[in-house]
């Protein structure tokens, strides 16, 4: 069993070959593939963490398509004074599937 930990917008992700996650935008390039930067390896028995053997392993991943992830309401109130002010976000993500771990 082959799987890797990876960073991708700021966290941490455990994925195979075959996953699909949801990560905050990124844009592909020409072919629709994304390479992700691994921080750790597991192949087996076999544990990879130092920073020179992973810089050879290669994590890419196809991008699926670009979402949005659910909007959130942001309110703000002070009483007796009359400030109230409301905001809404909706975070722009990327849907990906991991293709190989070489």
């Amino acid at each position: 069993m082959v799987y890797a930990v990876v960073r991708a917008g700021g966290r941490q992700e455990k994925v195979e070959v075959g996953t699909i996650v949801v990560l905050d935008r990124i844009q592909a390039d020409k072919d629709g593939n994304v390479e992700l930067a691994p921080v750790l390896l597991v192949d087996g028995d076999k544990i990879t963490h130092d920073a020179k053997a992973l810089a050879d392993v290669k994590v890419v991943a196809e991008v699926l398509n670009d979402l949005r992830g659910p909007k959130i309401v942001i309110q703000k109130f002070k009483n007796k004074t009359g400030y109230k002010k409301r905001q809404g976000h909706r975070q722009e993500q990327t849907r990906i599937k991991i293709t190989s771990i070489n």
